[in-house]
């Protein structure tokens, strides 16, 4: 049993490990200009494994992969546009944190503002109903009773 452990022991620290070497591999710029150009690159594009971090934030193998295709993109001169429209055409309109604006999109776009329309008209409509069939669920020997009622109550009130 304390070989288990003592092995267990040995074996963990080599399981971490492995998360740690996906670390990011700094990259040297002669410019700070394009440095500053491959940092807003990375901020803009999507990881595609963890998919809610953007390349600069993610340890994943892929992310590190795309970050060095960025990182040479930028070191050959390509514009950001070109840079952009290299990764989108490899791997689709997912990998940009602001998809653009274009048929394919408009759901993602314009989708929660139409949720939250509808939404508000269900609820305004609702409302009005339950009102309206409030008003009109007595009938007339119901408000004579219910009002006969309510005087009396009033008048045991005003009793000092």
């Amino acid at each position: 049993m304390k070989r288990l452990a003592f092995a267990t022991l040995l074996i963990l620290p080599l399981l971490f490990a492995h998360a740690s070497r996906a670390a990011d591999i700094p990259m040297k710029f002669n410019d700070p200009a394009q440095a500053a150009r491959y940092e807003a690159l990375l901020a803009e594009l999507r990881c595609l494994v963890c998919q809610n971090q953007s390349l600069a934030d993610s340890n994943a193998d892929l992310a590190q992969d795309l970050r060095q295709e960025v990182y040479r993109m930028v070191q050959s001169g390509d514009s950001d546009e070109n840079i952009i429209a290299f990764l989108v055409a490899r791997y689709g309109d997912f990998v940009l944190y602001r998809p653009r604006v274009k048929p394919i999109t408009y759901l993602l776009w314009f989708g929660p503002a139409m949720l939250l329309l509808v939404g508000g008209f269900v609820v305004v409509r609702f409302i009005r109903r339950r009102n309206t069939q409030a008003a009109t669920t007595f009938t007339e020997q119901e408000r004579q009773r219910i009002t006969a009622l309510l005087e009396a109550g009033d008048s045991k009130d005003a009793r000092p």
